[in-house]
């Protein structure tokens, strides 16, 4: 069987590594396997101790604003669907809305999992994503329906 592909989407800026990578495992751990997660924080352990992770990191290629910006594009632009998480954000994530506006150019489905109240909760996110769940578990339910090729 194929594998799909399926970029994790949410808030990275100015929260801890954990805050950035723990629900990102847990969908990788719920996905069937002919699901691949793919995560822009892969190969980025050194930014473990953060408490607060920075927009960039110019010193380090990976996470500077290019490296960032090029290898994240690439990521939704391979990957089948986007799932977003804003669930309990505080702050706009603007790398969260730039990717949501490439997997509208690329026509690939958005699955959000946000609260009404969620501070992401606008007219044009609404009206691009395919699917919005207040819950975390619903969002893998959904990714999952959409990209197995089979019942």
């Amino acid at each position: 069987m194929k594998e799909s592909l399926l970029y994790l989407v949410g808030p990275i800026t100015g929260v801890s590594f954990g805050e950035s990578t723990d629900w990102r495992e847990y969908v990788a751990t719920k996905l069937p396997g002919h699901i691949q997660a793919v995560s822009p924080m892969r190969g980025k352990k050194y930014l473990q101790k953060e408490k607060s992770i920075k927009d960039s990191y110019e010193e380090i290629p990976l996470s500077s604003q290019k490296g960032i910006t090029c290898r994240d594009r690439m990521d939704v632009m391979r990957c089948h669907a986007i799932l977003v998480n804003f669930l309990g954000a505080t702050k706009v994530s603007i790398g969260s809305v730039v990717e949501i506006a490439w997997a509208d150019a690329w026509r690939k489905p958005i699955i959000i999992a946000m609260e009404k109240d969620n501070i992401h909760s606008h007219a044009m996110i609404r009206e691009v994503a395919g699917f919005i769940t207040s819950d975390l578990d619903d969002a893998i339910m959904i990714a999952t329906a959409i990209l197995s090729p089979t019942l």
